[in-house]
């Protein structure tokens, strides 16, 4: 009985290594171009989205940029705000 096991199994083994090149050769013509549109499309699906991230890190650029500016210029009222009421302060200080 074993042994009768192990002619099945050999026989399979070198059937399948028989037979896998033989399919793989047939089926290159097909499968070859299904994979060069699979990988030009994971590549055009790549480029897109660096792309995307690209636009998107420009966007993120410009508003901190807007932001920074808003703030200087905030600041820059605030001081100037500050000294205006220093001296309104001395000066009625002084008429007092």
């Amino acid at each position: 009985m074993r042994n009768n096991d192990l002619m099945k199994g050999v026989a399979l083994g070198v059937g399948i290594a028989v037979l896998v090149p033989v399919a793989i050769a047939a089926l290159a013509p097909i499968v070859t171009p299904l994979a060069r549109s699979a990988l030009k499309a994971g590549i055009r699906a790549y480029e897109i989205g660096r792309e995307r991230v690209e636009e998107f890190g420009e966007t993120v650029e410009d508003v901190v940029a807007e932001v920074e500016e808003e703030l200087m210029d905030s600041q820059e009222a605030v001081e100037e705000a500050a000294e205006g009421s220093d001296e309104y302060s001395v000066k009625e200080f002084k008429a007092g």
